[in-house]
């Protein structure tokens, strides 16, 4: 007997696959039910510091001090506003606010007041001519100079004060920019800065003082020369270079020629006294009929409200150091009798030690023999 041999359908691969895996994916969403979520237990992953929360959504966004008026400040408001700001105790603050209102005063046009009286700014300004960094007093250097120097000369005495502050401070750098601000004073207002009360006395004792040339003449004793002393004291003092660092010499030459700057400003006859000479001989000359004009008229002090204040009618009695020497012979003479022997003296010493604080020393010594006569 033949065997029956029987052969299946051939089955579609396609279909069979495709009915394979949808079966898998019903298998695998009903095990999803019986699974038990795994939970993170303790910190989650820490956040970069500049991740920006974005999940929120908002119609606008408000921002902080906002302003929704269409006018801005006025520039009077600006500069009161950066000068208060002077007096931050941010550096950087300080430094910011100088600067805007240096380029304020340089942007105005020539022969515009500043949008604050010049005393009230000088007033915020002047003691950070003591600040401690030095970032600040290079900037305040710069506002001082983008003031109207007309303005400036009736509140030297006030800025004086400060200057002398700033020269007998403990720190060296202070000492140098005190004396850049003293330059500039003297390049601004130099007749009023050694004729106001204390300006012309007190500043030579702290540069007496800076320099160790605050010494008398020797004494006689039984016939005998004594040597020479320190004002107050009984010994003596003989500044040198030796051993001294860049710093120490910076500062020595630097006092020197802001000295010279100052002797000639207070013992050298002005540009513009000797021009009242020659007008003086130019009216004697041409038969001017009111002779002596300027002894029936006001004294001429640029920006001083009371001509006669030197005279302290009506104050209290001032000493030596609170004095005024308006006069070029005043000057001279208590230079003479008070401080020539020190400064001479000095002078001659600094003179032997040659490079640039001997060459600075050299013009000094040409300032006083100008001025002595010597």
């Amino acid at each position: 007997m033949a065997a029956i041999l029987t052969i299946p359908e051939p089955l579609d691969s396609v279909s069979h696959i495709f009915a394979m895996g949808k079966s898998a994916k019903a298998k695998k969403e009903k095990k999803k039910d019986f699974v038990k979520p795994k939970l993170k237990v303790g910190r989650g992953k820490a956040k970069p510091d500049n991740f920006t929360d974005t999940s929120f959504k908002a119609q606008s966004i408000s921002v902080l001090h906002q302003s929704l008026t269409t006018s801005a400040p006025s520039l009077a408001d600006q500069f009161s506003h950066q000068l208060n700001n002077i007096n931050h105790k941010s550096e950087t603050h300080r430094k910011d606010s100088l600067a805007n209102l240096t380029s304020t005063l340089l942007a105005l046009p020539k022969g515009t007041p500043p949008p604050q009286p010049v005393g009230l700014i000088l007033q915020k300004a002047q003691p950070l001519i003591r600040d401690t960094s030095t970032a600040v007093r290079t900037q305040l250097l710069k506002l001082l100079q983008a003031l109207p120097a007309e303005e400036v000369r009736g509140h030297a005495e006030r800025l004086l004060l400060w200057v002398q502050l700033g020269m007998t401070h403990l720190s060296t750098p202070i000492r140098l920019s005190s004396l850049d601000v003293l330059e500039w004073l003297l390049n601004t207002a130099g007749e009023e800065a050694v004729s106001c009360a204390g300006g012309w006395t007190k500043t030579l004792k702290c540069f007496a003082g800076l320099l160790g040339w605050d010494t008398e003449p020797p004494k006689m004793k039984n016939g005998v020369k004594g040597p020479a002393t320190m004002t107050g004291s009984n010994w003596t003092s003989t500044p040198t270079t030796a051993g001294k660092g860049a710093g120490d010499l910076k500062l020595l030459t630097r006092t020197i020629q802001v000295l010279t700057l100052y002797l000639e400003t207070g013992l050298l006859p002005s540009w513009t006294a000797t021009n009242l000479e020659l007008l003086d001989e130019r009216n004697e000359r041409r038969g001017f009929p009111i002779w002596n004009m300027e002894a029936h008229m006001l004294p001429i002090r640029s920006g001083v409200s009371d001509p006669f204040g030197h005279l302290n009618l009506f104050g209290a009695p001032k000493d030596e150091e609170g004095m005024a020497y308006e006069g070029l012979e005043e000057r001279v003479r208590f230079f003479s009798t008070r401080w020539k022997y020190g400064f001479t003296a000095g002078v001659e010493r600094v003179k032997l030690e040659g490079g640039g604080v001997g060459r600075a020393a050299v013009v000094v010594d040409n300032v006083l023999r100008r001025a002595l006569a010597v």
